[in-house]
């Protein structure tokens, strides 16, 4: 696939590096040189310095014959006109943009993007990705990380393995014959920086990240006997009432919870706005790193603080502080790629990586064959893919224990008529089953062709 990049920040690099490694044609636009040059020195793509939306620059970089156009660049109307001028001039099929300004996204302006006005096949809004995967947080504490497939009906739980864990030391195969009617699937381990699928004969080891597939009615129960049975967090505090913390604020009022949220917000303007905006959620002004201030906001009786400010830094000290001075559990934005290999070690709880979540939503378009939703997890270490099953895939039609699955690929769940079944031995997967499959980085193009329409894979 050849693709066309707008933007070499965290995100373009990001997209670029995970494309490239899949021998995939990637070129790149930026108007800053320093960062085209470092793109090109460091990954296998061609880098272009200029406009990403000036039609000269695009012919350079050959969209002309682009199977997709990426624009990410830091300003959503120059995201939105070099789509448009990728569509209109050189006719490029797939065009991806983000948008981040909420006011373009608003419901009665829907047709904004439809192929009569702006043709953009894919809006991405960082902050209501990040957002509505925060509140599943909310919803569920003791997880480290949550993702919804199938509709909603499965969910990949990062569960993590504590010294209390009831099942540390327990071989998978035994945790089946401990609990035959749960429906969930230890499907990968992230174990000390490296991400694996276990063999029925391994065991889960202190500190472990486990990946957990399970079924919606199952996931509380399945936090439980990891040893993960903490509330649903009912007084919220946040630090930070940028896009993010306002959107998560409006969401909680909006589903009439009972769960009470206090924003901490540094900027007077953006804390007088978002307290006229918003009806029960009481706005503090001054520093989420002032203990007065975190005092005030009674942190030490809150279930959950969550740290959303543009400051890495600041998101990660607020958080130790809040812990320290009695507040429950925290979650933490981390932007810097670097951070969340020790945030654990200097007490967060959780964190959500925005950048890794725009590059799930954009893989959920790369992917090839009948790929409904892409989550990419542990820095693109591994990925969850939810797919269709074609007549033609080597997965229908036969028991389970005789498909010959690569090392590296585990089935986590199959959803039938809107039925969650759990992938036993002598299940049979049908076609047009939807089928989700946790597979680390090398084997995703194993997966994705064995849900190709075309039967040259087969």
């Amino acid at each position: 696939m050849k693709v066309v990049i707008c933007g070499a920040g965290q995100v373009g690099y990001g997209i670029a590096e995970k494309l490239a490694a899949e021998q995939n044609d990637v070129s790149v636009i930026d108007t800053s040189p320093q960062l085209v040059h470092a793109i090109r020195d460091t990954l296998d793509v061609r880098g272009f310095i200029g406009h990403g939306a000036h039609p000269d620059i695009l012919a350079q970089a050959g969209v002309d014959q682009a199977d997709m156009f990426i624009a990410v660049t830091l300003y959503d109307e120059i995201n939105m006109v070099a789509c448009q001028v990728a569509h209109s001039l050189f006719n490029v099929p797939i065009k991806v943009a983000r948008v981040r300004a909420q006011s373009y996204l608003q419901s009665h302006y829907r047709n904004l993007f439809s192929r009569d006005n702006m043709p953009i096949d894919v809006i991405i809004s960082p902050e209501i990705e990040v957002g509505e995967m925060i509140l599943r947080r909310l919803s569920l504490p003791g997880a480290m990380e949550t993702v919804r497939f199938a509709d909603d009906n499965m969910i990949i739980v990062g569960i993590d393995c504590s010294a209390d864990c009831p099942v540390l030391d327990t071989p998978l195969r035994q945790l089946t014959e401990l609990f035959p009617d749960l429906s969930s699937v230890v499907v990968g381990i992230a174990r000390d920086g490296k991400v694996f699928v276990p063999h029925s004969s391994d065991m889960m080891r202190e500190g472990d990240l486990a990946y957990v597939c399970c079924a919606r009615g199952q996931v509380r129960r399945t936090l439980g006997i990891f040893g993960h049975e903490e509330p649903e967090a009912k007084r919220v505090l946040i630090a930070g009432g940028g896009n993010i913390g306002a959107y998560v604020a409006r969401r909680l009022e909006g589903k009439q919870s009972r769960t009470k949220v206090k924003i901490i917000e540094h900027s007077r303007d953006r804390a007088i706005r978002i307290a006229d905006e918003l009806r029960r959620t009481v706005v503090l002004h001054g520093s989420a790193l002032d203990q007065v201030m975190l005092q005030e906001a009674d942190v030490e009786d809150s279930d959950m603080m969550v740290a959303l400010t543009n400051e890495d830094e600041v998101n990660i000290l607020s958080c130790v502080m809040a812990k320290k001075m009695g507040c429950m559990r925290n979650l933490s934005l981390l932007n810097n790629t670097s951070y969340p290999a020790f945030a654990h070690a200097l007490g967060i709880d959780a964190f959500v990586n925005p950048r890794q979540v725009t590059i799930s939503k954009i893989l959920q378009h790369v992917r090839r064959g009948r790929i409904r939703a892409v989550h990419a997890l542990q820095n693109g270490a591994a990925e969850v893919i939810e797919a269709e099953a074609l007549d033609t895939s080597p997965l229908v039609g036969r028991p389970l224990r005789e498909v010959e699955l690569a090392e590296g690929i585990r089935i986590g769940g199959i959803l039938r008529d809107g039925e969650v079944i759990t992938p036993r031995g002598d299940e049979r997967i049908q076609a047009h089953d939807r089928v989700v499959i946790f597979a680390v980085a090398d084997k995703v193009r194993q997966v994705e062709q064995m849900f190709r329409v075309s039967l040259e894979f087969f």
